[in-house]
């Protein structure tokens, strides 16, 4: 992205007013720089001074005005004088104490609170006055901070943020067609597809002896990296698909070098490794695989049966079309959405650069990860198909969490712009969906996200989707061949290319222990 204006040093205003904080508040200050609602305060009289230190990371010096810190200060002793009910000083009936002994006894106590509620709002108060959009916590421990005797509170602390970009204009974009009533020729590909798991293998006549898509083989397979041979398998087991990705890697253009084979002869892919290859030399690199053709079947779709019926959850033949409609409509749908996020990326980046930093990127693999299968979920897409597009993604992690943190900062600020939210209802029902189509109750469905951290990476799903319904309802549509939902179609294969123990690319390296200087807060 463009390099972010440095902000010039601004003090806040004394008009508007801030909540109060409450026992957590050390803690609290320190988990985030948004704002809160809550009985108000009079805003606090500091300054702000905020720089630019990398891509998406402000350093913030914060001072605060010594007359804020005596005013409630002066505050907390009052209301030990006044309010209470039993005796606070030996000796001395309630309210009847002189404050300069109270003010020795509890000096330590009120300090600490006053800390807490002067960290919670001062944070709070440059969240809202400096429009920081916080992506994690700041490096900030707030019971570290020490209120001087004399003088301001001056702490500082780096944070890191949502890029500064302008809005493209997302109203208006020309995306496939809407829904449509789809044809019987349509829904007939669709029913031999889902049915094709039934299928039986059989031999290929003899005036067709030769590798088509759809087909079955048995062949061996030998890898090489540089030239070298890293890898052989003996007979395995492959259906021929335009692409096919293996464990470990995806092999773009399996279907095109495999047609016409036939027994006997050998071919060669080329498979892109994944970023779960054992070896870190190898990730992301290019290996070519010689596959010796050892047998060549068709696999035979049969009609459906009343026991595949009862298997696929439908009654007969006719529900069976019903529900095929329902997945093409929500395959549309997808493709819609995946337009309109190429769509708005391609205005954003011609008027901005991104820049993301790696270690932000990392830390948001994961989750980025996780929402696209939830994605993938909810437009109804099969396993097979979500496990093929999970490799897919698995070839280059880092670029893959970049585009899709990028995309999803521009919903959000579309979002933001059009007041879209996301209600605990909107939540609820997805979860209930989730259980649906697992065949899970809802609260074991919601226990499982809690426990793997999860329920953000939903919301933040569900807030896309609704932002890209939002602009799909300003678009203008343009008829699109319906074979664009069945090109490129991915198959999966249970072979590896390269040997070795898969690692899970959206692992967060382990953290190396740095000395720490006593001098400085350490990171929240």
């Amino acid at each position: 992205m463009t390099e972010e204006t440095n902000h010039p040093t601004t003090e806040a205003s004394t008009v508007a007013e801030v909540p109060p904080a409450d026992q957590g508040a050390d803690e609290r200050a320190g988990d985030d720089l948004t704002p809160t609602t809550a009985e108000t305060k009079k805003k606090l009289r500091q300054t702000v001074e905020m720089r630019d230190v990398g891509p998406c990371r402000k350093h913030i010096k914060v001072t605060v005005s010594r007359d804020d810190i005596d005013e409630r200060m002066s505050e907390k002793f009052k209301e030990l004088v006044l309010g209470a009910e039993t005796p606070i000083v030996p000796g001395f009936r309630p309210g009847k104490a002189p404050r300069k002994i109270i003010e020795r006894r509890y000096r330590k106590d009120v300090t600490e609170q006053v800390r807490g509620e002067i960290m919670l709002a001062s944070l709070e108060q440059v969240a809202e006055d400096q429009k920081l959009t916080p992506l994690s916590p700041p490096d900030l421990d707030p019971s570290k901070i020490e209120i001087p005797e004399e003088g301001p509170l001056v702490y500082e602390f780096e944070v890191e943020v949502m890029p500064e970009f302008e809005l493209p204009n997302y109203k208006g974009l020309k995306l496939p067609a809407p829904v449509r009533e789809f044809t019987e020729e349509e829904i007939n590909r669709e029913e031999k597809r889902l049915l094709r798991r039934y299928g039986q293998v059989v031999p290929k006549p003899d005036d067709r002896a030769y590798v088509e898509l759809g087909d079955r083989i048995v062949a061996n397979m030998t890898t090489y990296f540089n030239g070298q041979q890293v890898s052989q398998s003996e007979r395995a087991t492959f259906d021929v698909h335009p692409a096919l990705a293996f464990k470990d890697g995806v092999a773009e253009r399996f279907g095109e070098a495999l047609q016409g084979a036939r027994v006997g002869e050998s071919r060669t892919v080329e498979i892109v490794l994944s970023d779960a290859v054992a070896n870190p030399s190898m990730r992301g690199q290019k290996v070519e695989a010689r596959l010796e053709i050892q047998d060549i079947k068709a696999v035979q779709v049969p009609e459906p049966t009343p026991e595949i019926l009862k298997d696929l959850g439908v009654r007969n033949r006719e529900l069976l079309r019903e529900l095929l409609r329902v997945v093409l409509e929500r395959r549309m749908r997808y493709l819609q959405r995946q337009e309109a996020r190429r769509q708005l990326m391609q205005q954003v980046a011609s008027a901005a650069e991104w820049d993301l930093p790696r270690d932000l990127l990392i830390r948001q693999a994961r989750v980025a990860f996780y929402r696209r299968i939830m994605e993938m979920r909810a437009a109804g897409m099969s396993e097979q198909e979500i496990t093929a597009q999970q490799r897919l993604l698995e070839r280059d992690v880092i670029e893959h969490t970049a585009r899709s943190l990028r995309e999803h900062f521009v919903l959000q600020k579309i979002a933001e712009q059009e007041k879209i939210e996301v209600s605990d209802d909107d939540i609820e029902e997805e979860i209930e969906r989730i259980a649906a189509r697992n065949d899970e109750s809802p609260r074991r469905v919601r226990a499982r996200l809690e426990r793997e951290d999860m329920l953000d990476a939903l919301a933040a799903e569900i807030l896309e989707r609704k932002t890209l319904d939002f602009i799909l309802e300003h678009a203008q549509f343009e008829d699109v061949p319906l074979a664009q939902l069945h090109e490129g179609r991915v198959g999966t294969v249970e072979e590896q290319a390269v040997p070795g123990e898969l690692q899970d690319p959206t692992a967060q390296p382990p953290a190396e222990a740095e000395p720490q200087d006593s001098s400085s807060p350490p990171a929240s």
